[in-house]
Parts: C-alpha cells; structure tokens; sequence
C-alpha cells in the first residue's frame, strides 16, 4: 500500500472511488524529502497525514513509532481525528498498488471532481486507474429479443444502462455484486459481443469494435475479482 509518486490529487480520487471508509494508502510527500503522506478515508472525503521518517523511527504528530507496522497497529485501534468537524478515522483496509485497475479506457470521468470541488482536468492526467467507465453498447432485449442502443455507466460495483447520454433516470441498474461471469459470446448473429451472467438473466451486449469490448470485459472481470476478494476477506474476519 505504499505509492510512491503518486500525487495527493491522484490520492483523492483512487480512495474515493474504489475505497471505502477506512480505506488508507502511504506516499511521497512533495513538501520535504523525509515527509511521507498518510492518505486515509473517511466519509465521502480524503484526510491527509504527514508522518515524518527521522532514519530510525517514524513520527506522527506528537507520537513516534519504531515501524510503519506498528503506526498501522497504533491507529487500527486509536482513531485519527479526520478534521475541523471531528470526525474520526480507523485504519482498517491498506490499498495496494498493485490491485489499481488497468489504464485500459479511451477517457476517464472522474465522478469525485464535484465531491473534492476540482475538475476533471486536475484529476485525469494525474489518476489514469479510477473504476469507472462508461459508453453505448447495444442491448438484446428481454422477452423480445431485439437490439437497441443504450447508455450504459459504470461506478463502484453498479452498471446502470440509459435510453440515451442525455437521460437522466436509469432503465436499469444491475449489482455487479450478484453477476457470477462476464465473457465473450459467440452464440449471437452479431460481431463483439460480451454477457453478464446474474442468477436470473444473462444480459448480452454489444460493442462496436472488438477492442471496445475486449475493455469492457477487462474491466468488468476487474470489479468481479475485488468483489470476490472483499467477500473472502469478511468471510474470513467472521471466521476467525
């Protein structure tokens, strides 16, 4: 979970987007050379550290710790205090760096731009792996198995699909949560063509060209590992 360069705007949003409260990672801080940045989750916003490495300890505040362990430790019991307001934060789960989702889309929206009051333009260039993504992908139907074009988004473990960009309800709106496989399919008389496997529909749609879809399914494939991973991890907290 330590990130070396990563900036504190690109910090923001990987935490907003795919944490979760008490979600932290560790960085370089820009200001000194023996500065380091604790960036840490709290609710719908990014708390910020400083821990100082003095060669053989690490300083937080008024405390000081032999290792980074046994600050995690420390704080994993003793809440921080997020801010003015008082808000406290746990250390509870480590974002790694190498489970950051792949640069693998044409464009990127930021949905924390409103949240952390920046622009898109501030985050992008900065924070290329944020789990979203969206675009038109045609559809079959139903209980008529037509095709039509919709609009379909992706954030956090929801994919919703609209009548168009412009609509601002969604038809539909499928938990990624309850989706067992997403593959390509070759059994429909159309090229790029992908489904999503939920316990009473399997959703099949299609993109306009191959890499298209291949990014889908990439990404897709993504959200279903980390859902897979957060349930095994709480499975095994109850267990023990």
């Amino acid at each position: 979970w330590y990130h070396d360069n990563l900036t504190r705007h690109a910090a923001e949003a990987l935490l907003l987007s795919n944490g979760r409260d008490g979600s932290y990672l560790l960085r370089k801080s820009n200001e000194r050379e023996d500065l380091y940045s604790l960036s840490v989750r709290g609710k719908d916003s990014v708390k910020h550290f400083h821990v100082e490495h003095t060669g053989t300890s690490l300083k937080f505040g008024f405390n000081e710790f032999s290792s980074l362990k046994e600050l995690v430790m420390h704080f994993a019991n003793q809440p921080l205090i997020g801010s003015e307001t008082g808000t406290l934060i746990v250390l509870k789960h480590p974002y790694p760096r190498q489970v950051e989702e792949p640069s693998i889309y044409e464009s990127v929206r930021v949905h924390t731009a409103m949240q952390t009051g920046r622009t898109e333009n501030d985050l992008v260039p900065n924070a290329p792996s944020l789990g979203t993504k969206e675009g038109y992908l045609i559809k079959q139907g139903k209980i008529v198995k037509n095709w039509k074009t919709r609009w379909f988004t992706l954030h956090r473990n929801e994919l919703k699909y609209f009548k168009d960009q412009t609509a601002t309800e969604p038809i539909r709106a499928l938990d990624l949560t309850e989706c067992s496989a997403v593959q390509f399919d070759y059994s429909q008389e159309r090229v790029n063509c992908f489904c999503l496997v939920f316990p009473l529909r399997t959703y099949y749609l299609c993109a306009k060209t191959g890499i298209e879809a291949d990014e889908w399914i990439k990404i897709l494939r993504w959200k279903l590992s980390q859902i897979r991973k957060q349930l095994e991890e709480r499975n095994a907290t109850l267990s023990s």
